[in-house]
């Protein structure tokens, strides 16, 4: 018979005691000397998270955290390298600056003629196809809508053209008519009126721009966008009428243009 007694364990057995973990999945209580929950076998402590590396553009921006120094031991003093990435951005900015800035006057130009009021760009001379004695064309830019232009011919009226020319170029914007024989209803249906208006813009290089516009049979000023630039030259021609018939004339009694000069 052997009376030997075995040797005690010298590892010793983990401590229960204490208040219990819980899970954060399941929200199980488990013993203090558990790693997995019982329930749901998921890590009772999993620890921070995983630091997650920030994109290039803010790494290029922002320095990385300093990492504290050990207690009891002094801080190293080394010199740092500098970052490059600032100086490089604002390099190129000053570089973009320095080859926009002849660019900046002309972008500033065009939006000032894009968003502001355009003014009033008279013609200096004027002519027609024909006109009526005492209805010249001068009448249909002369400011004043009781005069009208009328050609000789009575009829529709169809090929005859009002032409304006400018001093220096000009940038058109809006064409301002009165047609009939004056703004006034008691006057307006006295002589024909121009329905459909093919509007030809010259520019000083002689490129031309034409488009068709549809006037209402109605007095009064009526309003239509144009785009010209460096426009010297403007020809209006009829090319369908209201109310024409024997005795009975083509009459257009102000035009005017709206634009912005150089």
């Amino acid at each position: 018979m052997d009376d030997r007694t075995p040797a005690a364990d010298p590892t010793p057995a983990p401590t229960t005691t204490g208040p219990p973990v819980i899970c954060p999945h399941c929200r199980t209580a488990n013993t203090r000397d558990r790693t997995l929950c019982v329930r749901c076998a998921l890590l009772l402590d999993p620890g921070p998270p995983p630091a997650i590396r920030p994109p290039w553009w803010r790494r290029i921006l922002t320095r990385g955290p300093r990492r504290s120094p050990v207690a009891g031991t002094r801080p190293r003093q080394g010199w740092r390298r500098p970052r490059v990435g600032l100086p490089i951005v604002l390099i190129l900015l000053a570089v973009g600056i320095w080859f926009a800035l002849p660019h900046m006057a002309g972008l500033f130009g065009l939006a000032k003629e894009e968003t502001g009021k355009p003014e009033s760009v008279p013609p200096t001379e004027c002519r027609a196809s024909t006109a009526q004695s005492g209805h010249p064309a001068a009448a249909a830019v002369d400011g004043f809508n009781n005069r009208y232009w009328a050609p000789k011919e009575t009829g529709d009226g169809i090929g005859e053209f009002l032409e304006c020319d400018f001093a220096e170029p000009v940038r058109v914007m809006k064409l301002l008519v009165f047609s009939g024989t004056s703004a006034r209803k008691d006057e307006f249906l006295t002589q024909a009126r121009p329905a459909w208006l093919s509007v030809q813009l010259t520019s000083r290089d002689g490129e031309r721009t034409s488009r068709t516009i549809r006037l209402r049979d109605q007095p009064g000023e009526q309003t239509f966008d144009l785009r010209g630039t460096d426009t010297v030259r403007a020809r209006l021609t009829v090319n369908s009428a209201y109310g024409a018939g024997k005795d009975r004339r083509i009459a257009l009694a102000e035009v005017e243009f709206f634009g912005r000069r150089p």
